[in-house]
């Protein structure tokens, strides 16, 4: 992709996957925390909704809504008193949707250790308009070698998500027409 990428219809210009490119901060405490002492997952899932809904407003230039989250992983718990990042960028874009990739890291606010990464998800965004009908958005521009990859893989994830979604449609019309009511 070059600097000059546009959509199809090429009427926007593309943006550098640095241009929406953010981190988001917070502080855990007590109110974040479940029955076992650690940080709720639904309080990270919350935080990585918000990073990757910065993103990808700024990215596609106004309003955009949380399509689908995929492979949100936990790979460590997250403590009372840890310090967690959120990073979020847009590996991905479609014609009025985003792939945003989102890397959750965390490290104890009193220590000057290395965060270490706690999970990971990907969320896919639309972008809206005033009446929440789907505009278009700007092409993502990959500027980096992992912005190369990361955009690969984003193909690879729509072409499941897509296949997946054909193949649950498929199923659920083949049984209703066998008479299943569902």
């Amino acid at each position: 992709m070059t600097d000059q990428a546009q959509t199809p219809e090429g009427d926007i210009p593309g943006k550098p996957t640095a241009a929406s490119r953010t981190t988001l901060s917070h502080i855990m405490t007590h109110n974040d925390t479940n029955l076992l002492g650690t940080v709720h997952g639904g309080v990270i899932m919350k935080l990585v909704d918000d990073a990757a809904g910065a993103v990808a407003g700024r990215h596609s230039g106004g309003p955009a809504v949380t399509a689908s989250m995929d492979e949100m992983v936990f790979l460590e718990p997250v403590r009372v008193g840890d310090l967690v990042h959120v990073k979020a960028q847009v590996n991905w874009t479609g014609r009025s949707s985003m792939e945003v990739g989102v890397r959750v890291l965390a490290e104890r606010w009193n220590e000057s250790t290395p965060a270490t990464q706690v999970g990971s998800a990907y969320l896919v965004f639309a972008a809206v308009d005033a009446d929440g009908k789907p505009r278009q958005v700007p092409p993502v521009i990959p500027e980096s070698e992992r912005d190369k990859r990361r955009y690969q893989e984003a193909q690879i994830r729509r072409t499941h998500r897509l296949a997946r979604r054909r193949a649950i449609k498929e199923l659920r019309e083949k049984r209703a027409a066998d008479g299943y009511e569902d």
